[in-house]
């Protein structure tokens, strides 16, 4: 159940009986020969998936984060941290006054990680709220699907390689990944990775992102329960 299927009406409605909601968070950004919004999608797929389950609101995607190392791929749009986390912060607060007090925050990006600091502060400063922040690449259950498999993930590459984040034909095979050394800046990066993926396999089969998919859906209905 997405916030836009709504009236007001309806939101108020739905807390007078749980005062739960997910927040999506990603980044519009080049993901090699996958979606520009990958890091948006597979959050929002698990929300709606969530909230399938559970019942739980879901709010409207936060479609940009921090991407500036990639800003010479055509197509990113890069928020600066400082931004990301401001309107992350305003929206929690327009929440918090309606009167939502447990968020999850399903972020799809690493470069949003600054976010999760801020929720701290947020927690600190506003009376009786929980928040959540999860991030289904780095977690363990999933990372162990690809540990079964001998599967490695970069980014851009099978891990992210969902039948709904596909937009065009993959390569076969895997890219090595490249050598360098210190911070990239963005034409120093397009030069290190060229088609932007960052190494790994381009695809595996689709029963293998099925028990990505069933792992970190797992996780975010466990995530809930706070």
């Amino acid at each position: 159940m997405r916030l836009e299927e709504l009236n007001w009406m309806d939101v108020e409605t739905y807390l007078k009986n749980d005062n739960r909601i997910m927040l999506v968070t990603g980044s519009c950004e080049q993901h090699g020969y996958l979606s520009l919004l990958t890091d948006i999608k597979i959050p929002l797929a698990l929300a709606d998936a969530a909230s399938q389950q559970s019942g739980v609101l879901v709010a409207p995607p936060l479609n940009f984060g921090n991407s500036p190392y990639f800003l010479k791929y055509p197509g990113t749009i890069s928020l600066r941290a400082s931004t990301f986390m401001d309107v992350l912060e305003d929206m929690i607060r327009s929440l918090y006054g309606h009167g939502f007090r447990r968020m999850l925050v399903l972020n799809g990006h690493g470069g949003n990680a600054a976010g999760g600091t801020r929720l701290v502060e947020l927690a600190n400063a506003l009376p009786g709220l929980k928040l959540g922040w999860y991030e289904w690449w780095r977690a363990t259950s999933v990372t162990e699907v690809g540990i079964r498999h001998g599967l490695r993930s970069y980014h851009a590459d099978w891990s992210e390689n969902f039948p709904f984040t596909r937009v065009s034909e993959l390569p076969e095979g895997e890219k090595q990944p490249p050598q360098f050394k210190g911070v990239l800046n963005a034409e120093e990066t397009r030069q290190t990775y060229g088609d932007g993926v960052f190494g790994g396999a381009y695809q595996v089969d689709d029963a293998i992102m099925d028990e990505v998919f069933s792992a970190a859906l797992k996780d975010v209905l466990f995530e809930l329960e706070f």
